[in-house]
């Protein structure tokens, strides 16, 4: 396959893709027409804007929800932990510390993928997955995560859903090319002899191989020189992505593909009470041309003055229409209602604050699973997993993360199940209040080791506490000199209270 010039498998790929762009472009139209615009677009088109906003206003509603749902602000939404089976005979210290350690590991990941694009990739990721069902990203080891929208890429799956092949195109002008590869295009006999200003069209090829991801890009045919690369099958920084998998199609299909029918009749709906309503509004007279009545001199007659003339001569012009156009607008606001229903605008548990709580993310992750369903159980497994594991081998490699033992195992908790360590966090306070209250706060020191529950309750909740919690030695030895202090002052009132020979 990796023989085939690029762009001619391209090229036999997008007949394939042509159905899933044809109802993304239509999908579009009625949402945000910029996201999949029709071929040939450039930054001049003028796009035609949708009578109605509610597509709009719900694919960014949704594209925000998923966001905060599934990467969590200043928190891990993916848990770094060691088998059960690996725990046993461990003592508790030993176990807390480890969870220290591991906690440490996924801030550090955390932060390096903060300090991209990340953000500002996933939520237009989002808005792509809500409308045309696809996108994929490119996590560039250099910093600059990218997302191509479905039509500058083509992707092939087996019926399992295993990725084996996927082309992106990118766009650029000649001069943006180095001399090396310019030269090496030239030199391998380019179909076009290009100037500085031409557009050239760059195919990048990935490709699954027994043990690997094959990656090279061509040129007018020509591969360019230094693009190649190879990644493990689970180290890829290039990363498809669809809300919905079927079996048996490598696309995916988008969430306003389903409501459809319902935006499509709102927009009809509105484009027909806005024009009715704008026919309504406009106030025309007519003067019987056989009356009394001159037409100057209502014209030149200023407001509240008098004019010869008759009133039966003068009439205003009516649609009566407004029977039709109620009818209208009540079936529309019908479907709207349905509409911010299956965008979740409604939903007011979120407050507009800095910091939201674990709980109202929860919330909204329980409507994002009613509304969309499922979706975490593609995107975990197709887009936060991969993301992660690729961070993981670039941080390794840099040699800003050491290398985990085979031991430890990466599980995405962002969902309903779990949403971040808080979950842990909130069944340790659980646990401590029932034994509290069971068998009574001051018995229950005698059995609970404080500082094993400052560990993991630390660890629960993502903090670094350096220089913050003290070691069991430093707590022995601050007790010791407390001992120690209060048997000298003792001391000293006896010495003091003795009298004087």
């Amino acid at each position: 396959m990796s023989q085939d010039k690029l762009k001619s498998r391209y090229d036999t790929l997008t007949s394939k893709r042509e159905p899933y762009l044809t109802r993304a472009r239509a999908a579009a139209k009625l949402t945000i027409p910029s996201l999949m615009p029709d071929a040939g677009v450039n930054e001049s088109t003028s796009f035609d804007t949708p009578w109605q906003s509610i597509g709009s206003r719900g694919t960014n509603n949704l594209a925000s929800k998923i966001l905060l749902a599934l990467f969590p602000p200043n928190s891990a939404f993916f848990r770094m932990d060691m088998d059960d089976i690996d725990q046993e005979g461990m003592d508790a210290g030993t176990k807390g510390d480890i969870d220290k350690a591991l906690s440490a590991y996924e801030r550090t990941i955390t932060k390096d993928i903060e300090s991209s694009y990340f953000r500002s990739t996933m939520y237009q990721a989002g808005r792509h997955l809500i409308v045309t069902g696809n996108g994929l990203i490119y996590d560039d080891p250099n910093g600059n995560m990218r997302m191509y929208p479905l039509n500058r890429f083509v992707i092939v799956r087996d019926a399992g859903g295993k990725v084996f092949e996927m082309i992106a195109t990118d766009t650029t002008i000649w001069q943006s090319l180095s001399d090396d590869v310019r030269a090496a295009i030239n030199a391998g006999g380019g179909t076009v002899q290009h100037k500085d200003n031409d557009e050239i069209t760059i195919y990048t090829g990935i490709y699954r191989r027994t043990k690997k991801w094959e990656v090279y890009q061509e040129i007018d045919g020509i591969r360019v020189p230094g693009s190649e690369g190879e990644y493990k099958l689970d180290e890829s920084p290039w990363i498809p992505i669809r809300p919905v998998a079927l079996d048996g199609e490598s696309y995916g299909r988008g969430f306003v593909e389903e409501i459809y029918g319902d935006l499509n009749t709102v927009d009809v709906m509105t484009q027909a009470v806005t024009e009715g309503a704008s026919i309504a509004a406009l106030v025309k007279f007519l003067v019987d041309p056989n009356g009394s009545t001159d037409t100057d001199d209502l014209i030149d007659t200023p407001n509240g003055g008098f004019c010869t003339g008759r009133a039966a001569d003068v009439t205003v012009l009516r649609v009566d229409k407004g029977g039709d156009l109620s009818v209208a607008a009540n079936t529309m606001q019908k479907i709207e209602e349905r509409l911010a229903f299956a965008f979740l605008l409604n939903s007011a548990t979120r407050r507009d604050a800095e910091r939201v709580t674990a709980e109202e993310i929860r919330f909204v992750a329980q409507e994002l699973e009613d509304a969309l369903g499922g979706i975490y159980s593609v995107l975990s497994q197709e887009l936060q997993m991969p993301l992660v594991k690729y961070r993981i081998a670039k941080l390794t490699k840099a040699r800003k993360l050491a290398a985990l033992p085979k031991e430890v195992t990466t599980e995405i908790i962002t969902g309903l199940e779990a949403l971040g360590r808080g979950h842990e966090h909130q069944r340790l306070r659980a646990f401590v209040g029932d034994a509290a209250n069971i068998i009574g706060p001051e018995a229950l020191q005698d059995y609970m080791q404080v500082s094993e529950y400052m560990k993991r309750a630390a660890a629960a909740m993502n903090l670094n506490t350096d220089g913050l919690i003290r070691t069991e030695e430093e707590v022995q030895q601050r007790r010791q000199q407390a001992l120690d202090a209060q048997a000298q002052a003792q001391a000293a009132q006896q010495q003091q209270g003795q009298p004087q020979q």
